[in-house]
């Protein structure tokens, strides 16, 4: 989960593993792969370095095959 804040200033928290795409036009604004949209106060920035994070946290970054690498022979 990551935390994002509404317009109105409140915060509340997102599972980052359903999010489709965040875009920049001019708020930003979150999609998730249900389609529902949020458009939050943070930058999109933000929001990405955030994602990042919690796959580190959960380790989706560490399955070589995420990151592009050979198998091992």
């Amino acid at each position: 989960m990551i935390q994002v804040t509404r317009l109105n200033g409140a915060p509340f928290h997102l599972n980052a593993l359903y999010i489709e795409k965040v875009e920049t036009f001019p708020d930003t604004t979150i999609t998730l792969t249900t389609g529902t949209k949020y458009v939050v106060l943070d930058s999109m920035d933000t929001v990405n370095d955030r994602i990042l994070k919690f796959y580190q946290s959960v380790q989706l970054l560490s399955n070589p095959h995420l990151r592009g690498e050979e198998d091992e022979e």
